[in-house]
């Protein structure tokens, strides 16, 4: 049993891109073509991640020509050359399968608007300052 735990924990990846479920991201997966090798990135919704460990994938959902077309990552694969957050989502659901019945304006995630690091120092030096001031 610990020789399985050892081989999972080789083939497991370091570091690992932070997403979540509700994100727009582009996929960069390296598709092999007899010798030679190419990147090919794939956009589209993150609608669902499933199981943990080496096992633990995550399915992304695009429209392509009018069709909807879902593909299933491994996030541990050495196939997946990294995942860029392209636009953060904000859900109230693990799983987006409702995404599928959807067409249009209504099959839209809203963007998490995250306040920025930066911004929120200034607002608390300038508080301090004025705070000194008086």
């Amino acid at each position: 049993m610990n020789e399985i735990k050892a081989i999972e924990a080789s083939q497991m990846k370091s570091e690992i891109d932070d997403f979540k479920v509700g994100d727009t991201v582009k996929v960069h997966f390296k598709i092999i073509e007899g010798k030679t090798e190419r990147i090919q990135i794939y956009e589209g919704l993150v609608i669902a991640m499933k199981n943990s460990g080496v096992g633990k994938t995550f399915m992304v959902r695009k429209n392509s020509y009018g069709v909807g077309v879902e593909r299933v990552f491994p996030i541990h694969s050495p196939r997946i050359a990294k995942v860029e957050v392209v636009r953060p989502g904000k859900v109230r659901r693990a799983k987006l399968y409702y995404i599928r019945d959807k067409i249009g304006k209504s099959a839209k995630i809203k963007e998490l608007i995250a306040p920025h690091k930066v911004d929120a120092r200034k607002a608390a030096d300038a508080a301090s300052a004025a705070a000194e001031k008086k």
